[in-house]
């Protein structure tokens, strides 16, 4: 008698490729612009680099970065997150 196969074993597979596929698809689309900003804040300049999905998002991201290091406090980081970068450039 000759064993068959099991179908659900091979969906299960499929299913799993088709999982990591999406994965791998969405991790790439996350870091499709990638952006280089400087910020000035406290007589103090620092530039970093960061990516995103989308112009403004990695440029929000980078200048979140530089704002972290250059203020000292809650306050002082939302205050430099509203100020306008003195800076931006896309890296390629």
């Amino acid at each position: 008698m000759e064993k068959r196969p099991n179908p659900m074993r091979w969906i299960m597979i499929l299913g799993a490729i088709a999982l990591i596929g999406v994965l791998a698809y969405s991790s790439m689309q996350q870091t499709h612009h990638k952006f280089e900003v400087c910020m000035s804040f406290n007589g103090a300049t620092h530039c970093a680099t960061a990516t995103g999905a989308n112009s403004s998002q990695a440029v929000r991201s980078a200048q979140e970065i530089d704002c972290q290091l250059l203020a000292n406090g809650r306050d002082e980081n939302m205050a430099c997150l509203d100020r306008t970068p003195s800076s931006v450039r896309e890296v390629k």
